[in-house]
Parts: C-alpha cells; sequence; structure tokens
C-alpha cells in the first residue's frame, strides 16, 4: 500500500535566478541531518532518484501523486510529495520546507527524493522504494525461508485458538518448489491472487503435474511481501497459514516467489508443503 501526503505552500517573493535542483536535495539532506522543530536528525540522506525526477516532473502536470507514481517507473511503498510556488529564491524555499514539512523530511522511511522545477515552482517527491529479492537470489531466499519456518516449528504455538506442538524440521524440495513457481508465475502474469489456478488448479494438481506423489499437501499463498523475513512472519500471524508451518504430517516445503513491478502486487509468493507417499 502506497502512503501519500500532499502538501503545498504559495509564497510571494521577487523573481531571482532559479536555484540547481541538487542544490535543493543537499539542503533538504542537511536539514534530514540536524533535524527540526524538535524533531531529531536522521543520519541516512536521501538519494536523488532520476526516477522520482520523472515523478516529480509527471505530478507537475497536474493530477494526484498517485497517478504520476502509476505512470512512472518508480515503484513506491511509500511516498510524500511537496509542492513550493510563488519564489525561486532557493534560501526561501529551504526555510519554507523546514517550517512546514520537518515531519517528511525527518521521516527515516523516506530513502528516495525526486525535484523538479518550473519557472519559480517546485515539485518535490520523497519515496520508500518497492524492493525484492533478484530472481539470482532465489536460492538463498528459499533456504532463508526454510530456515525461518524450520525455527517456528521447532517451538509450540498456537494457530489461532489452537495449541500445536513443535514440529520435525522439514526439508526443501526442488519438486515442490517447482510447483510453487508454476503458481506464483501464474498469479503474476494474470493479475490475481487466490489458491485456485487461473486454469481451475489445485496445490494438489499442480503438486502432481511436475511429478510429485504426495500423501498430504497443503500451500500457502502471500502478495506484496519484500523479504523472506516479512513473509514468513506474515504466515505465522495469519491462523489458517500458521497451521501449515505447525502441521507435524508435512514433512518436505517448496517455496518460490515472481516480481513483477507492474503488476497490483509486485511480488508474488507460494509456498507449498507436502508429505510424499
Amino acid at each position: 500500500m502506497r502512503k501519500l501526503v500532499s502538501a503545498l505552500a504559495v509564497l510571494c517573493g521577487a523573481w531571482i535566478a532559479m536555484p540547481a535542483l541538487a542544490d535543493i536535495g543537499d539542503d533538504l539532506n542537511q536539514i534530514r541531518r540536524k533535524g527540526c522543530s524538535n524533531r531529531p536528525g536522521v543520519s541516512q540522506p536521501l538519494r536523488a532518484s532520476k526516477g522520482l525526477d520523472a515523478v516529480a516532473r509527471e505530478w507537475s502536470k497536474g493530477g494526484r501523486l498517485r497517478d504520476a507514481l502509476g505512470r512512472s517507473d518508480y515503484r513506491a511503498t511509500n511516498s510524500a510529495s511537496m509542492q513550493i510556488s510563488g519564489s525561486s529564491d532557493r534560501k526561501v524555499i529551504v526555510d519554507t520546507l523546514k517550517a512546514n514539512y520537518c515531519d517528511t523530511l525527518t521521516d527515516a522511511t523516506f530513502k528516495d527524493i525526486g525535484v523538479y522545477q518550473k519557472a519559480d515552482a517546485v515539485w518535490i517527491v520523497v519515496a520508500t522504494p518497492f524492493v525484492t529479492p533478484a530472481v539470482k537470489d532465489a536460492s538463498q531466499v528459499s533456504k532463508k525461508v526454510l530456515a525461518l519456518v524450520n525455527a517456528a516449528r521447532g517451538k509450540a504455538r498456537k494457530c489461532g485458538a489452537k495449541e500445536y506442538p513443535a514440529a520435525p524440521p522439514l526439508t526443501l524440495s526442488a519438486m515442490l518448489s517447482r510447483a510453487a513457481l508454476i503458481h506464483s508465475q501464474d498469479m503474476a502474469n494474470k493479475d490475481f491472487f487466490e489458491h485456485q489456478g487461473s486454469d481451475g488448479s489445485t496445490v494438489g494438481i499442480r503438486t502432481a503435474r511436475v511429478g510429485y506423489q504426495w500423501r498430504t499437501v497443503g500451500e500457502n499463498i502471500a502478495i506484496g511481501a519484500q523479504t523472506a523475513e516479512t513473509v514468513v512472519q506474515g504466515w505465522i500471524n495469519s491462523p489458517g497459514h500458521c497451521v501449515n508451518i505447525m502441521t507435524p504430517g508435512f514433512t518436505e516445503m517448496g517455496i518460490a516467489f515472481v516480481v513483477d513491478r507492474k503488476s497490483e502486487a509486485g511480488i508474488y509468493w507460494t509456498q507449498v508443503f507436502a508429505a510424499p507417499r
């Protein structure tokens, strides 16, 4: 979900030569580092982003920031905007931002900044980028998910109202991961989120199709989670998904994710549990 905060300040002043956009970004990072309005500073500076520069330019044409982001290649999980008009004086612009938008400038969740300036108006966008694992990291992500799931299974816990004892660890199965990948690809390609595949298949059918002869089978799915830790914690927090994680009858697990930055969710996860015949 994107959080959008839009702000506008109108200034009256004489025209002065426009400051360089990089200078405005540098000034804002100085405010961010030092803090303002009794808010502490943030050590991590905002990174200049060409993608957000394009968003700011698109937003300057009118309409909502959300729409400008949607028309760009930059995907944000959190964003805010500031518009200053009526002056090109760098000090006036920076002082106004410091006085009115300190909360935004010192928000540590924002990582990137984009700026667009035209005549005596400047549009500024800050955002938290949507960052997902790379395909080349899939093997490490799978091992991490397995480790987190086995750590969860290693302790007794409640899944909703039901108590579950500790369960034996799972092992990774390449065949189950293949079944998981097929469903993640299907969800990403057709932009949907449910256990039934676009062809009507169930997890049992998909698992059988890859040649895995199962005695018992189950599936967890998730969207939007950007890390192995986030997706596993989400499943643990959900009673139905937690039950799959804690079921002692499962002995193997497969995991896969597919990234489609243009889709609604951005990333699609599938986790398949099974025990062979």
